[in-house]
């Protein structure tokens, strides 16, 4: 049951936190979510996941991806379960929500799982070669990244005019004005609704509030910059990112990545 986790620094665009297959699958509770993208998919037998979307049965080459702090669990349905996993990081990490259309969970079909399956065996064989080529990983990655979110399962919600004319707007201003003093009533205002609406939408849409959504996006933009400027101060991270209390912003990161800033920095 060979499993890899990234040691070293982050340098490509896309690459995995870790991957793995033939893992004998027991019983997981992740009230807080897992901080990356994860995706898992059952290789023998049969598994239950359920998350704050629904509950998803998986059976042989059905998967499912679940974004980052988005509360999961998952137990075998049957006497032994096998599954593959992988959880994606990298430079452009911050664009796989596009690519997913801003999709919390996307359940991808057995015809889709093989393909991913096959990708999950090239990239392990890739980890088995020395040097490894992180360029070629990085493609096998993106490849993988496109095949969940060509799933027939994960029709994208931007034609509906709900999404478009309210939640994609937010969304828009969250992702560029994440280091401004943003407020859920503030951006509602902006796309003539109440707050409560507004929040009512993101999780019909995204299975998060609004509040949920921001203070992610604004986690992720904090990792980034803990990794990619080294010498950057956490109170200096905390402004960036939105963040007027370096106090708060710590529990937060806390809260929802499991460590504090400063050893997820030397972590990474």
């Amino acid at each position: 049951m060979p499993i890899i986790f990234c040691s070293t620094p982050v340098t490509e665009p896309f690459t995995f936190e870790s991957i793995g297959k033939n893992w004998e699958q027991d019983h997981v509770t992740r009230p807080g979510g897992y901080p990356f993208y994860h995706y898992l998919q059952t290789e023998k037998g049969c598994g239950k996941v359920k998350t704050a979307a629904g509950s998803f049965d998986l059976h042989e080459n059905e998967g499912l991806l679940m974004a980052p702090f988005i509360r999961h669990s998952y137990k075998r349905c049957e006497e032994l379960w096998f599954t593959r996993f992988a959880a994606f990081s990298g430079t452009a990490e911050r664009s796989i929500p596009h690519i997913m259309g801003n999709r919390q969970v996307i359940h991808v079909g057995s015809g889709q799982g093989r393909l991913i399956s096959e990708l999950i065996d090239d990239c392990m064989d890739m980890y088995g070669q020395h040097p490894l080529d992180r360029k070629q990983l990085s493609i096998k990655c993106y490849a993988m990244l496109m095949n969940i979110a060509d799933s027939t399962s994960a029709a994208s919600p931007a034609k509906e005019p709900l999404y478009r004319n309210y939640v994609l707007p937010v969304i828009e201003e969250i992702e560029r004005d994440y280091a401004l003093p943003l407020t859920v009533e503030n951006m509602s205002r902006k796309v003539f609704i109440t707050p409560q609406y507004l929040s009512r939408l993101f999780r019909r849409y995204l299975n998060c509030s609004t509040y949920e959504y921001l203070t992610s996006f604004r986690i992720s933009k904090a990792k980034e910059l803990l990794i990619t400027d080294p010498l950057l101060d956490i109170q200096d991270v905390a402004l960036r990112t939105g963040f007027s209390d370096p106090s708060h912003f710590i529990a937060i990161f806390r809260k929802t990545v499991g460590t504090t800033p400063l050893k997820f920095r030397k972590q990474n």
